[in-house]
């Protein structure tokens, strides 16, 4: 049967749009399905500020009568204004294994984008890098965690067959605390915490971290300018992502150091890896899922680390030590073995350097790809 694209304009539609991943993965063991409250709210105009400046369009491929395959186009117009791009994206393509489907999907987003004057066409990527970004192109034997795509094997192999090549690699780590941890990193603590610049900030209770949230995200604003895709958060997204999050953390594994100033200067967050209770959930909170993610954490040997960052000018300092050692300490006391870090981009050669001296392993690779409109 012949391919039929078709735009999506209904309620109706975007309910088959975010339900048709869970038939396309419905034997993939790996699969982690979104939580779909968060995912429902991301297409939602009115919940998701992205809307106000960037152009989308949301397609879904049918063979006949059945929907079998879906894609987003973005062009973020913020972004590109500010860089000095033309640049489209292209976010959330999935399909069954069929590579025309994929590319008919590819062509009409790489069509709107032309029509629109855009000269480069990227993806997956997101609104920003907040969002899930790039496919997976090793580690498919691997459970996912929060906010990383969750790919099958086919779909690199329809990109680069459709003429797209890479543009950059994001990598995941895994750091053994239990035996790979170097000795040194305990005497570099105490040394650290001798530091009377700066103070170690633990916490018990999910309140306590009220009055450091606007600062630490204010500090990924000032860190963070430099990684390709990101845009500053204003102080209604600060407001919004930390609504969002906050109920989700859990205060034993956020750390922040206060600087000289009394402001934060550095922070990392981590949380208990849940991958196999919103599995278990199917990506709905209600009305029993929450008790299957929450029993996912508790039971966990796994933390995975979600964010952080050091302020330019206190970096060299050993915050990164008087961090990593009290997250890894707290872990140890919660019967966590393995830390799982989310992805840091290849260019990154701090980052990577960092977890090399932890002895972390690579564990996943996932991949931006690109292509030319013009």
């Amino acid at each position: 049967m012949e391919i039929t694209l078709k735009a999506v304009n209904s309620r109706r539609e975007l309910r088959r749009y975010i339900n048709l991943p869970s038939r396309i993965h419905a034997g993939h063991r790996n699969w982690m399905p979104p939580l779909y409250m968060d995912e429902r709210a991301y297409y939602d105009p009115l919940k998701n500020k992205a809307f106000t400046y960037c152009d989308t369009i949301l397609l879904l491929a049918y063979r006949g009568e059945q929907p079998v395959g879906r894609a987003m186009g973005i062009i973020n117009h913020l972004y590109n204004d500010q860089h000095q791009e033309k640049t489209a994206r292209f976010e959330h393509l999935d399909c069954y294994e069929d590579e025309e489907v994929a590319h008919a999907l590819l062509e009409a987003i790489e069509q709107w984008a032309r029509e629109k004057g855009m000269e480069e066409i990227v993806g997956p990527f997101g609104f920003s890098e907040k969002d899930p970004e790039g496919f997976m192109v090793e580690g498919f034997d691997k459970l996912p965690i929060l906010v990383t795509a969750c790919n099958l094997p086919y779909m690199p192999r329809f990109m680069e067959s459709k003429g797209y090549e890479k543009k950059l690699d994001c990598l995941d780590f895994l750091i053994d605390i239990e035996n790979k941890v170097p000795d040194i990193y305990p005497l570099a603590f105490e040394r650290a915490q001798r530091n009377k610049q700066f103070r170690l900030l633990e916490f018990r209770k999910t309140k306590e971290l009220k009055p450091y949230i606007t600062g630490v995200f204010q500090l990924v604003n000032r860190t963070y300018e430099g990684l390709y895709g990101f845009l500053p958060l204003d102080d209604d997204e600060i407001r919004e992502t930390a609504a969002r999050y906050l109920p989700l953390l859990d205060p034993r594994f956020v750390k922040v150091i206060l600087g000289p100033d009394g402001q934060a200067a550095a922070f990392i967050v981590g949380i208990p890896n849940m991958t196999k209770g919103i599995q278990r959930s199917g990506g709905r909170l209600l009305p029993f899922g929450i008790f299957h993610i929450l029993r996912a954490a508790r039971a966990t040997r796994q933390l995975d680390l979600m964010l952080g960052a050091i302020d330019e000018q206190y970096r060299g300092r050993g915050l990164d030590v008087l961090m990593g050692w009290a997250m890894i300490q707290s872990a140890r006391k919660a019967g966590i073995h393995t830390f799982e870090t989310h992805l840091v981009l290849e260019t990154n050669t701090r980052m990577l350097a960092e977890y090399e001296r932890m002895g972390a392993t690579l564990h996943k690779r996932f991949r931006i790809y690109r292509k030319s409109l013009l």
